[in-house]
């Protein structure tokens, strides 16, 4: 009873028939649009970070970072994954207490982990502890504006995400620029800067979508959705917190410097992320029309996305190795440089992979299926794990990305043989439906 009080089951309320492929593609736009400029900030960064801290300061830098993936990732189970699902259409009434519940539910994620990351820093050596503790203080309002983003997308409002990111990412440059004039860049200011600048966008978060978080809900909410937000609460902090552990063991069987090697390698693949994280972003809600609309496309739509993505990786990483002088290059990274386009065509290849997970995921949990989307993401979170960190220990940088290539090779054949059964066991229900 308190969840339909609150507002928290399927929105019902009639939705607008905009379902062509051209507005599919401009909401997509506007996801990779939303992403491109988040990333900007984020790339921006990271690259002066590497620069200016050299490369076992920014390897201590990326340890927060990854921390900060893992908090943000189980927010996102708990609170906005559900509301994708559940509650993509119209700004309806059901849609704003949902919207309310859903964004003080990742408000409060970010305060638990928060804190836990403040303890955490205070008990670490200073080299990596301050960054925790920096990390720590922004975490709420990073939680608050991912969410009030997320409610944008779910809306088909994502203009009003571009427009969030956007001020987030100027007042991160804004607060780098302050930091490398004052000599003042350092692990702890510029996590700081990375927080603060999303806690202001968080507010201005408040105005655009017109009404506060519903405090009191979070409860309710991860109560009446813990069908969904359980399952994928476990999947999405199952491969950031493999991700954890991986950089973890790299930093302790190399030491710090191979952290930020590989985490270098990585950013250089960074305008080819705004692709993918952009188009994952919608592509829940949309393969979510797509299977009301047209259910037999749903397996074309995953296939062709995720063909999209992987296509995009090949081509950006052939044109960084290809195009790319090493003088500029070290403009960019300084010594970094070197290492991190060593390992950059097994990033390439691991990432070429991860576009076909994405694209078979998307479908996964437009079906609802959480069960069949937890088992796939256990199964690459397990072989991310075991590659990742037996990578480390046998060849150090790049075995550890060797052994994530194969582990995302083997979690997009997960997700696509998951997808296929899903589908099967939907078509199967909707068959009992209409007898």
């Amino acid at each position: 009873m308190a969840a339909v009080e609150a507002g928290l089951t399927d929105s019902r309320a009639p939705r607008r028939a905009h379902r062509s492929p051209l507005a599919v593609v401009r909401r997509l736009g506007w996801g990779v649009v939303d992403q491109g400029v988040s990333s900007l900030g984020n790339f921006a960064l990271g690259l002066l970070a590497a620069k200016g801290l050299g490369a076992e300061r920014f390897g201590a830098f990326t340890l927060a970072y990854v921390t900060y993936g893992v908090v943000l990732n189980a927010a996102r189970g708990l609170a906005t994954d559900p509301l994708l699902v559940r509650h993509s259409g119209e700004r309806t009434p059901a849609w704003r207490r949902a919207v309310g519940v859903s964004a003080a539910t990742g408000a409060w994620v970010g305060v638990v982990g928060g804190a836990l990351c403040v303890l955490v820093g205070l008990a670490l050596p200073q080299e990596v502890g301050l960054g925790f503790v920096a990390l720590g203080i922004g975490m709420p309002g990073l939680l608050l504006q991912d969410a009030w983003r997320f409610a944008f997308f779910s809306s088909g409002h994502a203009w009003k995400a571009v427009v969030s990111d956007g001020l987030w990412a100027f007042l991160q440059l804004a607060g780098l620029a302050v930091l490398l004039v004052t000599g003042t860049a350092s692990v702890f200011s510029c996590v700081l800067v990375f927080g603060g600048a999303a806690t202001v966008a968080a507010a201005v978060g408040v105005w655009q979508v017109g009404f506060l978080p519903r405090w009191g809900g979070a409860w309710h909410w991860v109560v009446a959705n813990i069908d969904l937000g359980g399952r994928y609460l476990i999947e999405n902090v199952s491969i950031s917190g493999a991700r954890q552990l991986r950089f973890t063991a790299l930093g302790g069987v190399t030491g710090l410097a191979a952290v930020g090697q590989v985490r270098a390698a990585e950013m250089l693949m960074g305008p080819f992320l705004v692709i993918l994280m952009g188009m994952s972003q919608v592509a829940v809600p949309e393969a979510s029309h797509i299977l009301r609309d047209a259910p037999r496309a749903l397996g074309r739509f995953c296939f062709f996305f995720g063909a999209a993505q992987a296509a995009a990786a090949a081509v950006w990483g052939v044109l960084i190795l290809a195009l790319v002088p090493r003088d500029a290059g070290e403009e960019l990274l300084g010594p970094l440089w070197g290492p991190a386009t060593g390992l950059l065509p097994v990033v390439v290849v691991g990432m070429c992979l991860g576009g076909f997970s994405v694209g078979a995921a998307a479908g996964v949990r437009a079906l609802g299926a959480a069960r069949r989307s937890l088992r796939a993401q256990l199964i690459q979170s397990g072989t991310y794990l075991v590659g990742g960190i037996g990578g480390a220990y046998l060849g150090g940088a790049r075995g550890t990305c060797i052994g994530v290539a194969v582990a995302t090779g083997a979690g997009a054949t997960a997700y696509w043989y998951q997808l296929r059964v899903a589908r099967a066991e939907h078509v199967a229900a909707q068959s009992v439906e209409g007898k």
